[in-house]
């Protein structure tokens, strides 16, 4: 039964990286010829016994003048995933001809070693609290290892931008939450290090003890997320106690109220469709970028109506679909 639950939750979120793939390819512009030719270098970034984990770095064709990085984080629901997946490849390739060094890592999948018959409503919680603290712990050591080789590689440790998707949005999303509260996940990260910049695609983050608080302000955040999403839900999950997993709106709506700094994008009608738009948002997030790296204070709220984006089944699923036989 654990088998057979597990490779159907991994046929799903197949799906999901499938229709990610299907929609960065409409989607995006025909790749040139400079953008392919970007290879990137593999490294080790971290080890656990016999299990490494690698990064993929692909430097810029131009550099930027200001040595910016831009770290992705693959989603995949902390089952499945590869910082080699053709829609990461692409979009890293395509930063480093915008002139960022772009950076693609691997992070440990909790949830393939989780016994799902064991898994209930009552604990569901604590495995997934564990998946993500684990998954944001590998992200702060990859965070650590670019520090280490900022010289070597042209890059500015505070010119470091966390970014991903789904899964990847979380982990992104928590790591900068765990540097605020000093928090073990964050233990990894150099001393006085901070992200120039967060950008979120359908993410949230994972609190244990009460509703999101900030002990120092977070960096600047780009929430991107879908009215309808309930597989990484807009609101909050579960909806009725104060832990759990805070969506974008609830953290938009707390950023407000804070005076921190940050753009919120949601779009009308969709759900977890947002977290395969890396590959289509580049203007967007250059903009945003930018303006984190000058320093600017920025609050923009919007609602985007997109008529090349359209609702799929993934409107219409929730978290327990994603997970269930």
């Amino acid at each position: 039964m654990f088998l057979l639950r597990r490779c159907t939750i991994m046929k799903k979120l197949f799906f999901v990286t499938l229709m990610t793939l299907l929609v960065s390819n409409l989607l995006i512009a025909n790749p040139s010829e400079t953008r392919d030719s970007v290879v990137p270098r593999t490294f080790e970034y971290v080890r656990y016994g016999d299990k490494a984990l690698m990064m993929d770095v692909y430097s810029p064709v131009v550099a930027r003048a200001d040595s910016a990085c831009v770290v992705y984080i693959f989603g995949g629901g902390f089952v499945i995933g590869s910082r080699t997946e053709k829609s990461i490849r692409a979009l890293c390739q395509t930063l480093a001809s915008r002139g960022f060094t772009a950076v693609a890592i691997d992070y440990r999948l909790h949830l393939q070693e989780v016994n799902y018959d064991t898994v209930s409503l009552f604990n569901m919680q604590g495995v997934f609290r564990q998946a993500i603290n684990k998954a944001a712990t590998d992200a702060s050591a990859a965070v650590a290892y670019i520090c280490a080789h900022a010289s070597e590689w042209g890059v500015s440790p505070s010119r470091i931008v966390l970014s991903g998707s789904s899964a990847g949005a979380i982990i992104a999303l928590q790591v900068d939450y765990s540097r605020c509260n000093s928090l073990p996940p964050a233990a990894a990260l150099p001393a006085g290090w901070a992200p120039a910049a967060v950008v979120s695609y359908a993410g949230g983050i994972f609190t244990e003890h009460s509703r999101p608080k900030y002990a120092t302000p977070p960096a600047p955040t780009f929430f991107m997320h879908g009215d309808s999403d309930k597989i990484v839900n807009y609101k909050k999950f579960p909806p009725v106690i104060r832990t759990g997993l805070y969506g974008s709106k609830k953290l938009h709506r707390h950023f407000e109220k804070k005076g921190y700094p940050h753009w919120f994008f949601v779009f009308e009608g969709l759900g977890h469709e947002v977290a395969s738009l890396h590959n289509y948002m580049y203007e967007e997030f250059e903009a945003f970028v930018n303006k984190a790296l000058r320093q600017r204070q920025m609050h923009y709220d919007a609602t985007v109506r997109d008529n090349q984006l359209k609702p799929t089944k993934w409107s219409k699923m929730n978290v327990f679909d994603l997970y269930k036989k």
